[in-house]
């Protein structure tokens, strides 16, 4: 479970090019996360993994980054936009979720809202918004993305029919200019989702979905 890079590189397009080093250090740390989970094979081992992430992410907020890349990189290109340490640290919490033996329909919406509203939330201050939409758009963008990595159908119509609620309530009302590369992904994800339940969506359905959103925020 992890990102699109296709996809990102196409919705970081949308964002000012000053801010698009914080939001791939963001997306950059995810798939790190995500990689810990992937690779795990006893929870309590990738238990551990990402509570040595928690806590190096929480000491960003009182003390230097040490000499590990991502850390020095969050520590320069997404803190100083009012991105804390302590924030990121609970993205590990939603993660810690998929290492359960069973996934209920609590683990899977608190998977969503600490992986993916988390790191939407955070993006979105990178750009400089704050709108609540952004962090349900994460949500639905996590259970999409969980969703097409399950292989137990009943959890991927599970992730997938939460997603569905979320993005709804998303893409309520026009969305700010600055937050619409986060809406880009978001409809992404959406579309994505349509797919594995009703089938393939035209190319140009989606391009005009998305100019549609880039221009006007709908």
């Amino acid at each position: 479970m992890t990102r699109d890079t296709a996809t990102f590189a196409l919705a970081l397009s949308y964002a000012p090019t000053a801010m698009r080093p914080g939001l791939a250090a963001l997306f950059a740390l995810d798939d790190r996360l995500a990689a810990i989970v992937r690779s795990t094979r006893e929870p309590m081992v990738g238990q551990m993994r990402l509570t040595w992430w928690y806590e190096a992410l929480g000491r960003l907020d009182e003390a230097a980054a040490p000499q590990e890349p991502m850390l020095q990189a969050i520590a320069q290109v997404v803190q100083p936009h009012g991105v804390s340490g302590s924030s990121l640290a609970a993205m590990t919490d939603g993660w810690e979720m998929l290492l359960q033996e069973e996934l209920t329909d609590t683990a899977i919406a608190l998977f969503a809202k600490d992986r993916g509203g988390r790191l939407f939330a955070a993006a979105g201050t990178i750009l400089g918004v704050h709108d609540p939409r952004i962090a349900l758009a994460g949500e639905g963008w996590a259970l999409v993305d969980l969703a097409l990595g399950m292989t137990d159908p009943r959890v991927a119509a599970r992730a997938r029919s939460l997603a569905k609620v979320r993005f709804r309530a998303a893409f309520t009302g026009r969305w700010p200019r600055r937050g619409r590369s986060l809406g880009a992904m978001a409809l992404m994800a959406q579309f994505d989702a349509t797919a594995a339940a009703d089938g393939a969506i035209a190319p140009t359905r989606r391009i005009a979905r998305l100019l549609r959103h880039r221009l006007t925020g709908y």
